[in-house]
């Protein structure tokens, strides 16, 4: 396994400068700490990383967006066969993939993937399947919700997972870059987060459930193109974040029934410098925790938890796309206080996962899964 190691600097100092200027990294300082010095090794290389799971502390599995499901054991990689057909266009393909939360007693595993399944004009969607493995094969595979109709655009597939405490399923799935016709709208799929049960059926509970025409799985809308989720464990309630325009990249606490905004409300403009809203709050729709402008293009996050690093425990860590670090948020009562930049210039961090024996891993793109020691 291949190491990069940081060195320590003063506390005035944030960046070590390295020859390979993709390794340069922030040593935490603070009043509250002193200085530490963080440590990356390479588990396997991989050019296009979207996410991963830990089956054990030793095993876990990691999606490539081209399409392919990596078990992974000791640094050693094998391919698992029996995907469904992935619509690899864009920013579709294989996604994100979640173990759940009794893995070890059912088996069980969750993923989302475009897929163009039920459309004959080019068009595609994200779905949820969850399956089994046995002999580094899927087997058991039930595709638990898919959102129609299919969309020709090869953008904003969203595609997060989470559990809550209650082993409910939620899932992202983006605007679909069709934001004047999903987000809004209780009865077409995209823009919106979304509650299952660990089977797939939809709860009676989830807000929409007795509203006609709407679609019964949804828990939130209003929502652009989520690619961070994650339970936070003091509180139980799921977070997210998404990605804005051109500026007004989101951090939010999902609420059922909640509108959150798009494209009515944001802190972004359009791509080519017009005004997208005039509005940044809205009455009866929900304001972020906190924004991002210019953006940082976020891509997964993660509480940390883990005694391993003190520095970061009780702290919020979100991948940067755009900006190529990963974002250290610290926390105080639901807010993000301050920030700070880790291992600047990494390359694009895609996800972040803690393993359950409490090292952090991250998945980026053109490196490969990257373990903090």
């Amino acid at each position: 396994m291949k190491k990069l190691l940081f060195l320590p600097i003063l506390a005035l100092v944030s960046l070590v400068s390295c020859e390979n200027k993709n390794a340069n990294a922030l040593v935490y300082n603070s009043t509250e700490n002193p200085a530490v010095t963080l440590e990356l090794e390479t588990i396997i290389e991989s050019k296009r990383p979207w996410s991963m799971t830990f089956l054990s502390d030793d095993t876990m599995l990691v999606t490539e967006i081209d399409g392919k499901l990596l078990l992974v054991k000791n640094g050693t990689k094998t391919e698992i066969d029996g995907l469904p057909e992935i619509e690899v266009r864009g920013q579709g393909g294989l996604l994100d993939i979640e173990a759940h939360p009794n893995y070890s007693e059912n088996g069980w595993i969750y993923f989302t993937y475009a897929t163009s399944e039920g459309d004959s004009n080019d068009g595609a969607n994200t779905a949820v399947m969850r399956a089994k493995i046995e002999n580094n094969t899927l087997v058991k595979k039930e595709q638990l919700y898919r959102g129609t109709p299919n969309e020709k655009s090869g953008n904003h597939f969203g595609s997060r997972l989470a559990f809550d405490k209650n082993n409910f399923l939620y899932f992202s799935i983006g605007d679909r870059f069709n934001r004047d016709v999903n987000p809004q709208d209780i009865t077409k799929d995209g823009g919106k987060i979304y509650r299952l049960n660990d089977d797939g059926s939809i709860p009676e509970s989830n807000p929409f459930h007795n509203e006609p025409n709407a679609k019964k799985a949804i828990f939130t809308f209003g929502n652009r193109n989520p690619q961070g989720m994650a339970l936070n464990p003091e509180t139980g309630e799921i977070w997210t974040h998404e990605h804005g325009p051109k500026g007004g990249d989101e951090i939010n606490i999902m609420q059922a029934g909640k509108n959150y905004g798009w494209p009515k409300a944001s802190y972004g403009i359009n791509y080519n410098g017009t005004t997208l809203t005039e509005h940044t709050s809205l009455p009866g729709m929900e304001d972020p925790i906190h924004y991002w402008v210019p953006s940082i293009a976020p891509s997964g996050m993660e509480f940390v938890t883990s005694e391993r690093y003190p520095s970061l425990k009780g702290n919020l860590l979100v991948g940067s796309l755009k900006f190529q670090y990963l974002n250290h948020c610290h926390l105080e009562n639901n807010k993000v206080v301050k920030e700070e930049k880790l291992f600047e210039n990494i390359g694009r961090v895609r996800s972040v996962k803690q393993s359950p024996d409490g090292f952090i891993y991250l998945a980026v793109e053109g490196k490969g899964i990257l373990k903090i020691k």
